[in-house]
């Protein structure tokens, strides 16, 4: 298997991953806080990957990796508290597909400046798999939820904070994916905790725990394949395809909540298919 198309496979992994972690979170937030769920599987992962980390006895690797890590598990969960308040102020549809948008284009745009422009079938790739986001994201907001600018622009705000984790957990990956991985998770950790402190959730704090537990398992699931497909090729093309995620959320919504993609987002995974198809040849 060529490079390429080993890292289309890992990043749809990634996605996958990632959308079942959405779904879980979003699942159990329907009756207890998003935040707590988020600072439980952050919690529960971070113990799992210490242990591995611990016990296999892999080589630390230098310091520079594991602050480009913990940058990025720091502003990446101050982006989440961020995402979450945007989403509450605001019609989720438009604010949740410019979050998704800008989560993608800011390393593809770091991309273009520090490694050129890539060959005009990956442009074609990237700028269609930019849109199937968009698509996908998208969901018809309700007459009775404007979207203010404020929401706006904190959506806006959220997805350069992703995108921005996805560039350093590129660059932290290079000097080893575990303990790298490791190092964000404890500021993810250290950055949810003070939120919850600062701003406690008004939600039952009852049964977050196993919503907790599955979304974090599979987030860091996805960031680990996230971090192997980031090096395998290049930023943008990993970025775009593990953004892909709102597909498996939406796939998963439908088995197993029986709800409806729209015709919109139903256009949008064809066209994330026809992406990852050019990204990957």
């Amino acid at each position: 298997m060529s490079s390429s198309g080993a890292a289309a496979g890992f990043g749809l992994l990634s996605a996958a991953s990632w959308g079942g972690s959405d779904f879980a979170g979003g699942w159990g937030a329907r009756r207890s806080s998003s935040l707590l769920i988020t600072a439980s599987g952050q919690i529960v992962s971070l113990v799992a990957l210490l242990l591995v980390c611990l016990v296999l006895r892999f080589t630390i690797p230098a310091a520079s990796y594991l602050i480009y890590s913990a940058i990025g598990g720091f502003e990446g969960a101050i982006a989440l508290a961020v995402f979450y308040r945007a989403l509450s102020i605001g019609a989720m549809g438009l604010t949740a597909a410019l979050t998704g948008l800008m989560t993608a284009l800011i390393p593809v745009l770091f991309e273009f400046f520090h490694a050129g422009w890539p060959s005009s079938l990956t442009l074609v790739g990237l700028a269609a798999g930019l849109a199937a986001i968009w698509l996908i994201s998208h969901t018809p907001s309700t007459p009775d939820a404007p979207t203010s600018r404020r929401a706006l622009l904190l959506g806006a705000s959220a997805g350069v904070g992703f995108g921005v984790q996805l560039i350093l957990f590129k660059m932290a990956a290079a000097g080893g994916v575990l303990w790298s991985l490791t190092s964000g998770r404890i500021a993810g950790v250290a950055a949810i905790l003070l939120v919850v402190a600062f701003a406690p959730p008004q939600r039952p704090w009852r049964g977050f725990w196993i919503a907790g537990i599955i979304s974090g398992s599979l987030d860091t699931v996805g960031n680990l394949l996230y971090m192997l497909t980031s090096q395998l090729g290049r930023l943008d093309v990993a970025a775009v395809i593990c953004s892909l995620y709102p597909a498996g959320t939406i796939l998963l919504a439908g088995i197993i909540l029986r709800e409806r993609p729209t015709k919109r987002q139903m256009a949008g995974m064809g066209l994330a298919l026809a992406a990852v198809a050019l990204l990957s040849a």
